[in-house]
């Protein structure tokens, strides 16, 4: 099969539905609109929520809750996440997108100390726990708040 010998299946191609070109076409006159209404007036269409001027259900189901605008998303990788590196490396925030372990930065990197870590590395991080602290240092790491 060659590049010049495609072509798509018969009958899924269609020609467009010319519409308002006269009786003949069958699709003249009202043009597929049918007659009167706010539906065969140009311009004329109802919102996807509107229920023909019943409540609404997004109207009709209570608020609750708020949502913070000032919110900040940090990226988070756990202690146990760090031993893939080399030790004595400086882990920072281009390290960690190179190796996979974040997909974006966000607000920046915050570590967390769930599992253990087993070499001292150079971590540059924006956040830190105290229990992720506690064991980076304790295996001979430094930690850098940027």
């Amino acid at each position: 099969m060659k590049l010049h010998e495609l072509s798509s299946p018969p009958g899924s191609k269609r020609r467009p539905k010319r519409v308002g070109r006269g009786c003949g076409s069958g699709h003249g006159k009202t043009c597929c609109r049918g007659t009167k209404g706010q539906k065969a007036r140009s311009g004329g269409n109802i919102s996807p929520g509107f229920e023909g001027g019943q409540m609404p259900l997004i109207r009709r189901l209570p608020k609750r809750g708020f949502t913070n605008i000032f919110r900040k998303s940090y990226a988070v990788i756990n202690v146990r996440d760090l031993n893939r590196f080399e030790s004595g490396t400086i882990v920072d925030a281009d390290a960690l997108l190179r190796s996979g372990l974040i997909k974006n930065l966000g607000h920046g990197i915050k570590v967390l100390g769930q599992g253990e870590i087993a070499k001292p590395l150079v971590v540059r991080v924006h956040k830190i726990t105290k229990g992720a602290r506690s064991k980076i240092e304790e295996v001979g790491g430094k930690i850098e708040v940027v």
